[in-house]
Order: C-alpha cells, then structure tokens, then sequence
C-alpha cells in the first residue's frame, strides 16, 4: 500500500526559505509542502493564526516566516515583538492543540557576537537589538507552549528569491567598478536550499521518531567561516565566471558604516549537534554560492540579461 503524502505546512508564501521549500517539493513527491500566508493568516493578526493552521491539517509545522529587518524593528518595536515572539508562541500553543511537531526558525543575532570561535547551541546568549530580542523571545515562547519542537538557528540567508546579501552585491555591481564591504564581521553564509534541505530532513525525523534528543534547539548555517567582504568577493568571482556582473570589493570596518543597531560582529554557528542527532551535514558556503548563482543566471535568461562585465 502506497504510504499517504505528509503535508508540511509553512508560514509565508514569498520568504527565501518558503520559496526554496516550494522549489523542493519536486524531489520530495511523499511530501506536499503547503504555505500559508496573509491574508489568510497573518502574523500581525493573532486570531488568524489557529483557524488557518487548522484549516489545513498539517502533519508538521515549519514557522519559517518573520518580522526580518534588523534596523527597521528598531523604530517598530511592537510590531517585530508581535510577530516573532508572541505570534512564534501561538504557533506553539496550536501545534500542541494539534499533536503535531513544530520547526522553528531562529538566527545568530541571539547572541551578542562577542565571542571568539563559533557559537554552540548552549552558549549564553545577549542579542543586541530588537530584532535578536523579539527572535530569542520567539524561541522561548515555542518551548514553552510544546515540547515536540525544533528551533533552527540559521545566519546570513542567501537565495535567488527575495532580498539578500547575494542580489544586492549583483546589483551594486551593475553600476559601480568597486564596492566597499565590511570586513570584520565574520558568519557562516546559509544557502535557503540547504536550509529547505534540513528542514524537511528534520521533518522526516520528527514524524518518524518521539526521540526527545530529535527536539531542542539546533544550529543550521553554511560550513566555513567568512567576512562579508569574503562573501561579497566570492558572490563576484562565480557571477565573473558566469559572464554576470563583479567589482573590486574594498574592505572596510564596520564601524565606518551607517547603521541604526550594532550587529554581531561573530555569527559563526557550530552545526555539530545537528549532524549527530539528525544526521545532517550542512554544505559549504562556497559550492551553495555557485549553487545559488547558477539558479539564479539560469533563472535571468529569458528575461533582461545583466550587463556583461570585462576587466
């Protein structure tokens, strides 16, 4: 007998890792991926979220959606706090009303960056600004409404879909022969494909297995370690090699760039509990950079080419 399809239900529909679990769904046929967004359910309408999430039977829950903008949530602080933790806790409290787990997405800025070497899930954490507050509340309010959840922690997301660090480098570069970037804040570039990746790996194993060392908190981020500037030169090099748009990158402090909140100047993450609970392995940042630039100038080809650049 044929085993019936799981449904993975995801909060947003245009996000960077709703849209790579969409592009997914292809090469998982056992698995219907089914995203939920406004304005049926709105994380800035608390009362939309249970009818939403019932009305769609999930088997898993993957919180993927999220107030993002870091300088921005500084000056809509209520909002980025509705949205990422006491809505985060809803999700919680009707994935446990349920009896489905829940995945939730988190990031780096809960720690405060100053430690040296990459953050292991148990380390203290400080966020520096709304942002990281509202996503660490957003954390405990998921573990304190179920206890069948993963929290995924994840930094510098890049993907051909939405805004990232990635589309905006191709961008500037359209038009400037040199780019200054910061270089002394270091992180581990996730690609939203592998991210989409694990979640559905960990999704499996979820609904395989009542294994409380399934559940927790995890660490999902790119292997290797790098600057901005070190991505930035990266994402031209393979875009150069491709015939896309690149610019000399001059690295620059980050204390000569504008910006409304400190950001952590270390979001190195340790993934090593994750590959040896669910046996996930992250790629490295260099190869899902070419990944992801190739999708991305595969994707452009039958629309307006980007101007060709020669040395």
């Amino acid at each position: 007998m044929t085993e019936p399809r799981r449904r993975i239900v995801v909060t947003g529909r245009q996000g960077q890792v709703v849209s790579a679990l969409r592009d997914r769904a292809a090469v998982n046929a056992d698995l219907d991926i089914i995203p939920l967004g406004r304005p049926g359910l709105d994380l800035s309408d608390v009362h939309s979220i249970a009818p939403s999430l019932t009305a769609a039977r999930p088997d898993v829950i993957v919180s993927a959606a999220a107030y993002t903008s870091i300088e921005q949530a500084e000056a809509d602080e209520g909002l980025a706090i509705l949205v990422n933790q006491t809505s985060a806790g809803i999700l919680g409290q009707v994935a446990a009303t349920l009896g489905v787990p829940i995945i939730h997405l988190s990031t780096a800025c809960v720690f405060d960056g100053a430690t040296a070497g990459a953050y292991a899930e148990a380390d203290p954490v400080g966020p520096l600004g709304v942002y990281g507050r509202s996503k660490l509340g957003g954390e405990r309010a998921i573990a304190d409404s179920t206890a069948d959840h993963v929290i995924l922690r994840t930094a510098w997301v890049f993907s051909p879909f939405g805004s990232n660090f990635l589309k905006t480098m191709l961008r500037i570069a359209e038009d400037r022969d040199c780019v200054n970037v910061i270089a002394d804040e270091f992180g581990t570039p996730t690609s939203a494909f592998d991210i989409a990746d694990a979640i559905l790996a960990v999704a499996r194993n979820l609904m395989a297995s009542d294994d409380p060392g399934l559940r927790g908190t995890f660490h999902l981020s790119g292997s290797g370690r790098t600057s901005w500037a070190g991505f930035a030169e990266e994402i031209f090099r393979a875009s150069r090699a491709r015939g896309g748009p690149f610019a000399a990158v001059n690295p620059i402090p980050s204390h000569t760039y504008s910006s409304a909140v400190e950001r952590p100047a270390n979001a190195e993450l340790d993934c090593r509990k994750l590959k040896a609970e669910h046996g996930i392995a992250m790629p490295g940042w260099r190869p899902a950079t070419e990944r992801v630039i190739e999708r991305l100038f595969d994707t452009m080809k039958e629309a307006t080419p980007m101007k060709e650049r020669h040395s």
